[in-house]
């Protein structure tokens, strides 16, 4: 029976009555320690009765060290529909579980050495992510038969990668009958606010406080009910417990009034644990070392400690603990293991871990409890543990993996040898995203050596630090630097890889400088490094005007990485490199290859940086609704592996997309989004999606007609610290046109020049084309129609159907001026005609207004395909669907779950006016 919570009770009855209709649910309970958080977890339990599956795990704050310990527990039951998922997400929870000796196979996206990963980016998140992913996966699974509800107590305590594995499946949660219900503490251990639904629990009322202490199970004196209640302050667990510890304090005794509420209840259990006899406090401590409920575990170490089995009846008869179903362990409540742990001397604690890790038989868990139980330097273990770590690694719980490190430096008697270890916790928190505590053993590392390569790896770390926190110039600096040490090209290499994509985001300086650097090494030619620098200053060293080598095919340079052991997350600078020289096809090719292997991999980081440059080539071939798929997809996947840099970006190319349909309020708002994004936060740098971002409001200016404000805007983008992007360049034909409808080319002149020389630099007709079109509308008026006419000449093979248009709409509009009204309607009909087709409906708007002025009368906007109303999602789901690809193949491509995919099925069937699957394929 619970008191006062009713709105509590009835949204947890929503979320169950939304799973029995297949629909998905999560919720985060949060509130002090005994306000009720465990009592709701079991209402929902017996709310959910036996039409559901339940699966449920509490976190242990000993086990916060263990990567994937809490999601093993809570997925144990369902292990054996492991077989059910796509293969990479297979062998990630595998890996994480110790189930498999290689977690990823073969095709692993991890870099067990730690180097700095060769594509120029700071390595993501994407291990964590692809097993927060399978547990999508598996949970959905395991709701196939019937809805399911997971309940995880003590969520704070979780570890890490648990933690971010849970909140990765929560927020992909859509329909598949599954409702996760999480209790933690207030901003405590690894579960802060994560933006899941949550649930704030208050005291209770005091009508419904004093309900809940007349039903306890022994009658209260009106003295002592006046004090439990004002000490309690309708906290639930202290109505239950402080009326017992009350009553057994001395007359007379002070009572402990100025100790916080948590405190004096730890207090209470104290004293209940306390009147226990000796071998029976030993072997409750030992169960609340024990983190994973391991009653065998539990009772060989208590049996070493000399307390038997039948020494737990006692703690037993006072309900202070249980055997779960499973034969686990399970203590009244978590405060009580916390009092226990909290109450037990030193020494006491040390030989309980002591007898624990030699109780055990895994290796991870038996390691750990002898390292708690270490004293001082032992080589042996601090061995031990490093391979632990690597484990973690290995499986990407780079949290786990740092604390082992961090542990094993200190058992580690030789100084240098605790100096690499401390060097690689740091590296492993640098993963974790724990960014503070990375530079703080990163620092500590430094103080205890002169070796030159650890302080470049120590210069790595704060290098990196400060790119995720948006400091660009720092984090450029620091790099450089590092590179300049006394280490081997390819490691310099590499470290110059990432200043280039620092520099990339301060100026054309900086980046001059980083492939100065690299121009300089003496690469291998057998190392993957050695194609991506040659191939990286062919491609940006004609953007800065400066002399550069023949830009091989990316599929050449890719190839020859290939043969030296590149794969995606090597290959994706390849892409960068050719877009910045306008060989947008071969980076459209390599780039749909590249995520495929992604995909298949199950490299999931390393994907919005490959989609950005593959919705960024969709758009510049006009595909604009696959750039707004491909990026709808990125940006979610981006938000997911913690990337604000890519997440900045992606918002910034949606807000393009967004200005091209003149859909302002979109526009505006991805634009803001983008532009308080990573970097302007520091203070240091611009956002990395500003340049993006200040092209796609210039554009939604110049399609509504507000040629100055365009103007504006591009005269800075084109000439500012930002010229050198790959948007900035392009937008130079769009300063032109805005600068001559104001009267002003002088303003576009400069940007125009460089233009230009890069258009000549990319040997591309449709580069050629743009320049022709500048050049007729900046005059000398009497060669604008050979200069239109030569663009469109251009145009018409170049597969860009939107600067094609806007080439057919400027000569069509000019030869209106010129009175030639009958050559300039077919111009303008055929502008329209695509503009409509794109659905750039200003741009349209200004066709049809000019087609009307040249007399003849316009057709009437076509009304929105069926198309038009799917979601990018949606769409994207038809489109496979389309082609055969059954549900759970469409799932494994796009990381969600097969039941997710039938509904938005079931919802676009509608919108398309089809009944079945068999119709979509003619209608597409």
């Amino acid at each position: 029976m619970l008191y006062g919570r009713e709105h509590e009770q009835a949204a947890i009855g929503r979320l169950l009555d939304g799973a029995r209709a297949g629909r998905s649910g999560v919720l985060v309970l949060r509130g002090e320690p005994g306000i009720g958080k465990s009592a709701l977890l079991a209402y929902a339990e017996a709310a959910a009765g036996p039409h559901f599956r339940v699966i449920r795990a509490t976190g242990v704050e000993y086990e916060a060290e263990l990567s994937f310990a809490g999601l093993h527990l809570l997925l144990t039951p369902g292990l054996d529909r492991l077989p059910a998922l796509p293969v990479p997400q297979r062998r990630s929870l595998e890996g994480a579980f110790g189930l498999a000796d290689d977690p990823h196979g073969p095709d692993s996206p991890h870099r067990p050495d730690g180097r700095p990963a060769p594509d120029g980016h700071p390595a993501p998140a994407g291990g964590r992510l692809l097993t927060g992913l399978a547990t999508l996966g598996l949970l959905a699974e395991l709701a196939s038969e019937k809805p399911l509800l997971c309940l995880v107590d003590d969520a704070q305590w979780l570890d890490r990668a648990s933690a971010d594995a849970l909140v990765l499946a929560a927020r992909r949660l859509q329909a598949e009958g599954i409702v996760l219900l999480l209790a933690a503490r207030d901003d405590e251990g690894a579960l802060p606010s994560v933006g899941l639904p949550e649930l704030r629990l208050t005291a209770l009322s005091e009508e419904a406080a004093g309900e809940l202490l007349q039903a306890g199970p022994a009658a209260v004196p009106a003295a002592l009910r006046r004090r439990v209640l004002a000490e309690a302050r309708g906290n639930p667990l202290a109505l239950a417990e402080l009326p017992a510890a009350l009553a057994a304090e001395a007359p007379g005794a002070a009572a402990p009034g100025g100790l916080p509420l948590t405190s004096r209840l730890q207090l209470a259990f104290h004293r209940q644990v306390s009147g226990l006899p000796a071998a029976t406090q030993t072997l409750l401590l030992v169960a609340a070392a024990e983190e994973a409920g391991d009653l065998g575990a539990v009772l060989r170490a208590g049996a070493a400690l000399g307390a038997g089995p039948e020494q737990l009846a006692p703690a037993e008869k006072l309900g202070l603990i249980h055997l779960a179903a499973d034969r686990a362990p399970a203590f009244r409540h978590p405060l009580l293991r916390a009092a226990i742990l909290q109450r037990a001397p030193l020494q006491q604690r040390l030989a309980v871990h002591r007898a624990l890790g030699e109780a055990l038989e895994d290796g991870d868990r038996r390691t750990w409890h002898l390292a708690l139980a270490a004293t001082g330097p032992d080589a042996a273990l601090a061995d031990a543990l490093e391979r632990t770590a690597e484990r973690a690694e290995a499986r990407g719980g780079h949290g786990g993996a740092s604390a082992a490190y961090e542990r094993a430096a200190r058992l580690t008697p030789d100084r240098d040898g605790a100096t690499r270890r401390l060097v690689l916790a740091a590296e492993a928190a640098t993963e974790e995203g724990r960014l503070e505590q990375a530079e703080e053993l990163a620092d500590r590392a430094g103080a205890r050596t002169d070796n030159p390569f650890a302080h470049a790896l120590i210069a790595h770390i704060h290098a990196v630090a400060h790119f995720w926190r948006g400091d660009y110039p720092a984090a450029h600096r620091l790099l450089l630097a590092a590179a300049a040490t006394d280490i081997e090209a390819p490691h310099a290499a590499r470290m110059l890889f990432q200043a280039f994509h620092a520099a990339w985001y301060v100026g054309e300086q900086p980046v001059g400088a980083v492939l100065d650097r690299l121009a300089a090494l003496r690469l291998p030619p057998d190392d993957p490094t050695a194609p991506l620098a040659r191939h990286l200053l062919a491609g940006v060293l004609p953007l800065l005007g400066r002399p550069a080598p023949p830009l091989p095919t990316a599929r050449e340079t890719a190839a020859e990485a290939r043969l030296a052991g590149a794969g995606p997350s090597d290959l994706v600078q390849v892409c960068g490199a050719t877009l910045i020289l306008g060989r947008d096809d071969e980076t459209y090719e390599l780039a749909v290859e590249l995520v495929a292997e992604a995909r298949a991999r199950g490299a999931v980081g390393i994907l919005p940086t490959l989609q950005f440059f593959l919705a960024e080539a969709e758009l510049f071939h006009g595909r604009h609704r696959d750039a707004e798929i491909t990026a709808a997809e990125a940006r979610a996947l981006a938000e997911d592996t913690g990337q604000p840099q890519w997440a900045g970006q992606l918002d910034a190319l949606l807000a393009y997309l967004a200005a091209l349909t003149g859909s302002t309020g979109t526009c505006t708002a991805l634009a803001a989004a983008a532009l308080g994004g990573a970097g302007a936060a520091s203070g240091s740098a611009p956002a990395a999606g500003e340049p993006w971002a200040q092209w796609a409001l210039a554009l939604l200016d110049l399609g509504q007609g507000r040629a100055a404000d365009a103007a504006d805007r591009l005269q800075h983008l084109t000439t500012g610290p930002h010229r050198h992007h790959v948007s900035a360049t392009r937008a130079v034909p769009d300063l032109v046109e805005a600068a001559v409808r104001l009267g002003t080319p002088e303003r576009a002149a400069e940007p125009y020049e460089r233009f230009a020389r890069w258009a000549a630099a990319t040997g591309r007709p449709w580069a050629q084309a743009l320049r022709l079109r500048c050049q007729a509308l900046l005059g000398p008026d009497e060669l604008a129609e050979s200069g239109y006419l030569s663009a469109l000449a251009l145009h018409q093979d170049a597969g860009r159907p939107f600067e094609q248009a806007r080439t057919a709409l400027l000569y069509g509009e000019w030869l209106r001026r010129e009175r030639r009204r009958t050559d300039a309607r077919p111009h303008l009909r055929a502008a329209l005609e695509t503009f409509e087709r794109l659905g750039a409906h200003p741009w349209a708007e200004r066709a049809r207004t000019e087609l009307t002025a040249t007399g003849t009368a316009a057709p009437a906007a076509p009304g929105a395909g069926p198309l038009a109303g799917l979601t990018p999602q949606e769409l994207q789901i038809v489109r496979l669907a389309a082609h055969g690809h059954s549900n759970r193949d469409i799932a494994a491509q796009l990381f969600l779950s097969p039941r997710t995919v039938g509904h938005h099925l079931y919802k676009a069937y509608p919108k398309l006016g089809v009944a079945s699957r068999g119709e979509l394929a003619a209608l597409l």
